[in-house]
C-alpha cells in the first residue's frame, strides 16, 4: 500500500495533490474504486470546483455501487460543465442502474446527442421513443 494511502487509513491529513489524484486514478482503472476514494473523499469539499476531481469521484462512486454520492457528484460535475458529455451519460447511467430509467432517459439521449460515440447511441436507443 502507498504512503498516501496508509497515511489517509491511519486518519493523517493528506491534501490532494496532483500525485495523490493520479494515484486514486490509477486505482479506479484498476477497478478499485473504494481505495481511490480514500484517497479522493478527504479533499472533495476542498475541491468541489475541480471538475476533474468531481468527475474521478463519480467514476470511483459509479464502480463502487454508491449511486446516490455517484448521482450527487456527478449533477456537480454536469452544474461545472454542462458540455461533458462523458458526465451526463454517466449520470444516466447511474440513473438508469439505480432502476430509475425515465429519468436516466433524457441524459443517455442528451449524451449520445453531444458525442455520437458507440457506447452512448447504444444507451440512448433503449429509450428511443
Amino acid at each position: 500500500m502507498s504512503d498516501a494511502v496508509t497515511s489517509i487509513a491511519k486518519g493523517a491529513d493528506v491534501t490532494l495533490t496532483l500525485e495523490t489524484y493520479r494515484m486514486a486514478e490509477g486505482l479506479v482503472e484498476q477497478r478499485e474504486p473504494l481505495r481511490a476514494l480514500r484517497l479522493l473523499e478527504p479533499a472533495l469539499d476542498e475541491e468541489r470546483d475541480n471538475v476533474a476531481v468531481q468527475q474521478l469521484a463519480g467514476r470511483a462512486y459509479y464502480l463502487s455501487l454508491q449511486l446516490r454520492r455517484a448521482e450527487a457528484t456527478l449533477r456537480r460535475v454536469i452544474e461545472l460543465d454542462p458540455c461533458d458529455a462523458w458526465a451526463t451519460h454517466a449520470l444516466g447511467r447511474t440513473l438508469e442502474r439505480a432502476g430509475r430509467g425515465a429519468e436516466a432517459a433524457p441524459y443517455l439521449r442528451l449524451a449520445a446527442a453531444m458525442n455520437p460515440e458507440p457506447e452512448y447511441t447504444a444507451a440512448a436507443a433503449r429509450y428511443a421513443d
